[in-house]
């Protein structure tokens, strides 16, 4: 059967707010699950996260799809002074409040100077080096924001840090922020003048 005998069928059920849960016209009921998924694609492209998502809880398990809520204090459990803590940056997304709020619980302030929080840009490398410099003698927290947008200095990063192992407390955290890399970043960057 095709979309032309049963017209208004499938003009009913392109019309469904959630067509992938939706009965589908009479001469494709019996679709396998993949192949509606298939049918969604073409007709519905609208639907097909909600499909895909209902379609890996019944065949792998609702583990695959419920993202446990992020643990900053099971992350610093992970972590060691040695190596820094890196959060990808998406829309609406600002780990600060977390990071901050844990590193309270560990005594790590702005007030009391052991948590250093720094928004990269211009001007501000020298200032991201002194703090990460004292933060690793005392043992405190630097929070490295945006770094994305210093892609010159990152070479300058990875070397502080690396002389920084030398000497820092187990006490020191570096937390750097920065967006996901752009499609232009690699080679084609290199040709953007």
């Amino acid at each position: 059967q095709n979309l032309e005998q049963d017209s208004l069928g499938w003009k009913r059920w392109c019309a469904e707010e959630r067509a992938e849960a939706a009965d589908l016209p009479r001469g494709c009921r019996e679709l396998s699950t993949f192949h509606r998924l298939l049918l969604l694609r073409v007709l519905r492209p609208d639907r097909i996260g909600a499909a895909l998502t209902q379609f890996v809880v019944d065949n792998l398990g609702s583990d695959f799809v419920d993202q446990p809520p992020f643990d900053m204090a099971q992350t610093y459990e992970e972590s060691t002074f040695l190596t820094p803590i890196f959060f990808v940056l998406f829309p609406g997304t600002d780990p600060t409040p977390v990071v901050e709020g844990f590193a309270r619980t560990l005594s790590m302030t702005e007030s009391n100077g052991r948590f250093t929080n720094i928004s990269m840009g211009q001007g501000q490398e020298q200032v991201a080096i002194n703090a990460l410099n004292k933060a690793a003698k005392d043992g405190g927290w630097v929070m490295l924001q945006n770094i994305h947008l210093m892609q010159a200095w990152l070479k300058s990063l990875e070397r502080a840090l690396e002389l920084i192992e030398e000497y820092a407390t187990p006490e020191f955290r570096c937390i750097l922020t920065s967006e996901p890399p752009s499609p232009l970043q690699g080679t084609l960057w290199e040709m953007v003048p």
